[in-house]
């Protein structure tokens, strides 16, 4: 049994490393060194996104470093595995000059992957958005996850990933919620038309006050008006600006504006309006 398993399996494997014993040495040298090498660009990235968050957190270098690094590993792969074909007898100009011949063929079908991939560099090296950044784009909104040549990732306010292509991206408006320094908080308040003018004029006054008094609303800001005549109410409209940007935090204080703005109407017997119609009767 044991002469038989030899025979048949170990011997033909000893035979096949010896007669190719340069060939799988120089297989695993070259992984070895691409090994190897991606650790050490690893490292010198790590450290080098250090120094930059230490000196300037806003710079874009933040951002490309990732999509450099992968180009710069995909170089030195291509390089291997050329020299590794040339120290075997392969022609490796003529092997480029094929790729090249097949290169446009390639190009036409590839040329959204290749548009992804520029796009991501235009998006990063603009700062349009960075990894955390919370965006709107094209009915979508959430906080960026991931940065890849091909796509970027979002988290969505419901709590699902979009993948969204770079070159998509890259050809559309985004808001980034995130860069701004205050977000617009925009109420308007329907009241009846048979309220009294000293309780319109109070309504207006309380609904300002409200606003300058929340410690989250940027009190110079804080605008009142009589803003107009509608089918059934008269609307007054408030303009402030919180000084929260995350949405979470700004639906909270609009919510809480709102809640006493509720609270002191009543309290104040100042009724709100709803849809409704008059009906006049001419007697004859």
């Amino acid at each position: 049994m044991i002469d038989t398993t030899y025979n048949m399996i170990i011997k033909p494997v000893l035979q096949f490393l010896g007669k190719h014993s340069p060939f799988i040495v120089s297989i695993i040298i070259n992984i070895a060194l691409i090994y190897g090498l991606c650790k050490i660009l690893d490292a010198f990235e790590q450290k080098l996104l250090a120094k930059l968050k230490e000196k300037n957190s806003d710079s874009p270098l933040l951002n490309l470093m990732p999509v450099i690094m992968k180009i710069i590993k995909s170089l030195i792969v291509f390089l291997l595995l050329a020299g590794f074909l040339q120290s075997f007898g392969y022609n490796v100009s003529s092997l480029v000059a094929g790729f090249g011949i097949t290169g446009l063929a390639v190009g036409f079908a590839a040329k959204e992957a290749i548009g992804n991939i520029f796009g991501s560099i235009g998006l990063l090296s603009d700062r349009v958005y960075k990894l955390g950044d919370y965006i709107k784009f094209s009915g979508y909104e959430g906080i960026v996850e991931r940065i890849n040549l091909r796509s970027t990732s979002i988290r969505t306010l419901d709590g699902f990933i979009v993948n969204v292509p770079n070159n998509t991206l890259a050809n559309q408006p985004i808001t980034n919620v995130s860069q701004t320094k205050r977000r617009l908080l925009d109420i308007t308040v329907g009241i009846e038309y048979g309220t009294p003018s000293e309780k319109i004029d109070r309504a207006v006054e309380i609904m300002k006050g409200i606003a300058r008094d929340d410690e989250n609303v940027a009190g110079e800001g804080v605008f009142t008006t009589i803003d107009e005549l509608a089918d059934s109410s008269i609307n007054i409209r408030l303009f402030a600006y919180t000084k929260e940007t995350v949405w979470v935090k700004y639906k909270i204080i609009k919510g809480r504006v709102l809640r006493q703005i509720i609270h002191k109407f009543r309290e104040e017997g100042i009724s709100f309006a709803f849809p409704s119609t008059s009906v006049y009767i001419e007697k004859q």
